[in-house]
């Protein structure tokens, strides 16, 4: 059986979203998560976390976890799409085959849910969020705790920048 093959880049975005599950970081320790929705006044974050595996399993236990967090995540939220980071490796071979491994079934997942999958790079987010392309970390996630309102938690980073990349898919949405 042959099956037909799209893509769809952020340009291309059939309708506008306005709940966005955004994976930050698609790794296979740690992985930043955030369901970020556009009222009709501002942007929210209706949940945030990073799910996480252990590296004694074995990788494609691994795989299973974050896709099974992934499945759950859809369920309960229902977005209309999800946002990922668009990763660039230079040197780790191996880290970015692991990744992209996650990718895949990230992307994968949606697919089977019928959402759109919306990439965005770290310059893209970086401009977005604080209007600079070379911000640092710091900068980007004092941006995001300013431009949503967040129950206070001790976060990690990835969990923050996955509200930055949700938030980055509300903007290009809104500005089609």
């Amino acid at each position: 059986m042959r099956l037909k093959t799209t893509t769809m880049s952020a340009k291309s975005i059939p309708t506008r979203p306005n709940r966005v599950l955004a994976f930050f970081d698609p790794g296979f320790e740690r992985l930043g998560v955030a369901v970020v929705e556009k009222s009709r006044t501002k942007e929210v974050v209706l949940y945030s976390d990073c799910v996480r595996t252990s590296a004694a399993l074995p990788f494609a236990e691994r795989l299973r976890i974050l896709g099974e967090a992934a499945e759950d995540l859809m369920a309960l939220w229902e977005p209309e799409a999800v946002a990922l980071e668009q990763i660039f490796f230079e040197k780790n071979a191996k880290t970015a085959i692991g990744v992209a491994s996650v990718r895949g079934v990230l992307a994968y997942i949606a697919a089977s849910h019928a959402l759109p999958v919306y990439e965005y790079t770290p310059l893209e987010v970086k401009v977005a969020i604080t209007g600079f392309g070379r911000s640092d970390k710091a900068a980007v996630a004092t941006m995001v705790k300013r431009l949503v309102s967040i129950p206070l938690k001790k976060r990690l980073d990835d969990e923050l920048d996955a509200i930055a990349i949700g938030l980055t898919c509300l903007a290009a949405a809104r500005a089609l």
